[in-house]
């Protein structure tokens, strides 16, 4: 790894520690409207006609979050034993069952360390981060691991203001770790203590007043927000929208830095007006830069809880679709959803939120979430864990031939997570599919499992991550990791990424088990060979061959050489030398060289 470009107080980790190489080695803007969304005013309408029909009985709106939905005020006797209680449970529970979502009324809270371990959410409850402050941390650590931070997958801070004790708050944090909606006064530091290795990571619609430290994370994005400065670079940071971001400079330091992001919407979220639950719907903005909230108040729509379907792990899929064709929205507490069917979202304006990393597996080879071709369908804040008999895919955006123009209001795809094994046998052929036109994917990790139950080439067989067939599609932090061929394949057209992070499997067996043809491996990121325009920022690919070193990869990224077809910041990194690329993109950069774990770059293609 090449020294921080920036000099930090702490000495800067050396050596490469990758997941499995550690276990191998040891404005004051208003509300447009806070009534609800007019395709929600269907529910009742809905119900009624179910009754006169004689059919099943509406299911009811709003209710009791659940167990695993813990609510504090600023009275709660013994807030900071409760926290300490469910860390201690989840901290090295990887892929255990547990999930929680800690949520906190608008006050102010002092001498609390919430530390966050798999599965945990914290949230406010306030319009506004500032609503809700906590005199005290949200940390994520990495002593259960060492001290490496490269597992530290599947937790989420949202819509706080915290006080750091110390001036600083520690978040060090690898992949499907958002942060959101989150106001620091003081500094944000991503590495963990001792800075050992680190792989995030995400931040959106945040202030960070004082300096973010990534220190050793290897690639981070963040999108829509404010910092007070930024220390270091190691390999891919990526920046739209941001105030106070590092200046353009790829490929030394790596910055890659957009004035603003294209498109964004940012996430729905659950808020308290008074005793009242709503989840807010913020708003489209283009060309957007800074945070959402301003002064105050954000603008978008709010729905009251009294339109979604509450639902429990216990709920199957006939009734998930009941609530969804009765007009009702779901709210998908924490816990772990067996489907023995799809879930159909065939209604525009449809909000699918879940809370604490609500999970959901199909267990029979079905899709797991299907949205039709309509506007402005929300999905938010949950896990596909792909079930032992192999899905053809596991979450569709739109049907296939989708063409209806959603540019006044996509469908959005948010801190929407993909596992193929891990916790146990999985197989999926594709994860993620969208074919609607105009859709955000704005976060989201799909992981092809490489440690965990359930791991090899062929027992979590899963060919490929991301296929987008939509015309208009824009992806913001995209992290999709060892599918067994195109990690991400991408055939629509005016396709734009914004921050890609890869790897590519670890366990392929031999060379002729990655071979595409009479090229050397699939290209972690293939734009089809028909594409007139595409164009992407800040994208990373890396190989860790670890059980054949011998393989060689062609190269990270494939895309038909043409003007409308162009690419900003790119890289390849062989981690330790197991496993090499020949080129960066198509034929294009240098080749990787023996053990140096030294990225390949190339600024600009063509």
């Amino acid at each position: 790894m090449p020294p921080s470009p920036t000099p930090s107080p702490t000495p800067e980790p050396s050596g490469v520690r990758r997941r499995s190489l550690l276990g191998a080695a040891a404005a004051a803007p208003v509300l447009a409207s806070l009534a609800g969304a007019g395709s929600a005013s269907a529910a009742p309408a809905a119900a009624a006609a179910a009754d006169r029909a004689g059919g099943p009985r509406a299911l009811p709106g709003g209710g009791d979050l659940g167990p695993n939905v813990i609510v504090f005020d600023p009275s709660t006797a013994n807030i900071q034993g409760r926290l300490d209680e469910i860390f201690k449970q989840q901290e090295s529970a990887q892929f255990g069952t547990g999930r929680y979502a800690l949520l906190f009324k608008p006050g102010t809270y002092s001498g609390l360390n919430a530390q966050l371990g798999f599965y945990t959410s914290i949230a406010g409850l306030g319009l506004s981060p500032d609503d809700t402050t906590i005199n005290g941390d949200v940390t994520v650590d990495a002593g259960w691991f060492d001290g490496n931070a490269t597992q530290n997958f599947w937790r989420s801070a949202e819509n706080l203001a915290l006080v750091p004790v110390s001036g600083t708050n520690r978040w060090a944090v690898s992949q499907a770790a958002p942060f959101r909606r989150m106001h620091v006064r003081g500094g944000l530091n991503l590495a963990p203590d001792g800075y050992g290795w680190a792989s995030g990571g995400y931040i959106a619609d945040s202030r960070i007043d004082g300096t973010v430290g990534p220190y050793s994370q290897q690639q981070w994005y963040t999108r829509d927000s404010s910092v007070g400065g930024w220390l270091n670079a190691v390999w891919n940071m990526v920046f739209s929208g941001v105030e106070g971001a590092p200046a353009q400079s790829f490929p030394e330091p790596p910055y890659t830095t957009l004035e603003t992001t294209p498109v964004s919407r940012e996430k729905p979220f659950l808020y308290l007006d008074g005793d009242e639950y709503r989840v807010f719907l913020p708003e489209k903005r283009t060309d957007a830069r800074g945070v959402s909230w301003g002064n105050g108040t954000p603008r978008g729509t709010s729905l009251p809880l009294t339109q979604f379907y509450v639902a429990k792990p216990a709920d199957s899929a006939a009734t998930l679709n009941q609530a969804l064709e009765e007009g009702l929205h779901l709210l998908l507490t924490p816990g772990i959803y067996h489907l023995d069917r799809t879930v159909e979202v065939n209604r525009a304006g449809t909000v699918v939120l879940g809370l604490g990393y609500a999970t959901l597996i199909p267990d029979n080879g079905v899709t797991a979430l299907k949205v039709a071709d309509v506007d402005g369908v929300r999905l938010a804040g949950f896990l596909v864990d792909a079930g032992p008999v192999n899905s053809a895919t596991l979450l569709e955006v739109g049907p296939e031939g989708a063409s209806a123009d959603h540019s006044a209001n996509p469908t959005t795809v948010q801190d929407v997570f993909v596992r193929i094994g891990g916790a146990g046998p999985g197989k999926a052929t594709t994860s993620l599919v969208v074919n609607s036109r105009h859709t955000i994917v704005d976060h989201t990790w799909v992981w092809r499992a490489d440690h965990g139950d359930g791991v090899g080439w062929e027992t979590n067989r899963a060919d490929y991550g991301v296929v987008v067939n939509g015309d208009d599609v824009l992806i913001t932090g995209l992290f999709v990791e060892h599918f067994n061929k195109y990690d991400v394949q991408w055939n629509g057209e005016r396709g734009r990424t914004v921050f890609f992070q890869n790897e590519k499997a670890y366990d392929a067996p031999d060379q002729a088990a990655i071979q595409n043809g009479s090229i050397k491996g699939y290209a972690a990121y293939k734009v089809g060979d028909d594409v007139t325009e595409h164009e992407g920022w800040g994208l990373g690919s890396y190989c860790y061959y670890n059980v054949n070193p011998s393989i060689v990869q062609h190269h990270g990224f494939a895309a038909p050489n043409r003007p409308g077809v162009r690419f900003h910041g790119l890289l390849v990194v062989s981690l330790g030398g197991q496993g090499q690329y020949e080129c960066v993109i198509n034929d294009t950069g240098s080749p990787t060289s023996g053990t140096d774990t030294v990225p390949s770059k190339v600024v600009q293609y063509p």
